[in-house]
């Protein structure tokens, strides 16, 4: 790693923690400056942050349709399995 002779902030950490890529982009700007399709690429991942979030925070906010979800899915297997080989 390059030394660059200033402190690690916590910013610094969570924002790598949240996105490696726009954190070294932050600290290694282009030199032609920012273009047409650099822009794109940048809203497509704020996109997919956005998506990722927000499915975390339904998961946080809804635990209950998840174990349920599983609680099923053990029923079925475990039923399957009775079912298959009970003789």
């Amino acid at each position: 790693m390059e030394e660059t002779g200033r402190w690690v902030t916590a910013s610094d950490l969570a924002e790598y923690a949240f996105c490696p890529r726009a954190h070294w982009y932050r600290l290694h700007p282009p030199r032609e400056g920012e273009t047409a399709s650099a822009r794109d690429r940048a809203t497509a991942g704020s996109r997919y942050h956005r998506r990722v979030l927000g499915d975390e925070r339904r998961r946080a906010e809804h635990p209950g349709a998840y174990w349920t979800a599983l609680a099923v899915g053990l029923v079925l297997v475990v039923g399957g399995t009775v079912w298959l080989f009970h003789p």
